[in-house]
């Protein structure tokens, strides 16, 4: 087994790799839609409404209602 050999199947293993990991995260999208946890198709929406001045998707829990504090 010379190296070209060794480059094709770890050229084979890893794009498999990714092609699991891939459906993994569609499945993963495709479940949390379902059970309403996230509207994905909010993001999506995002390129169109892109304005400064548009509402965002959702609120960020980490900003804080007093002004000033951090």
């Amino acid at each position: 087994m010379d190296i070209r050999e060794l480059q094709g199947y770890a050229n084979f293993f890893f794009t498999m790799f990714l092609v699991f990991l891939l459906y993994g995260y569609i499945v993963h999208l495709y479940r949390s839609e379902k059970r309403g946890e996230r509207d994905y198709e909010k993001y999506a929406d995002m390129a169109l409404h892109d304005e400064i001045s548009d509402a965002p998707v959702e609120n960020n829990p980490k900003t804080l209602d007093k002004k000033g504090e951090e």
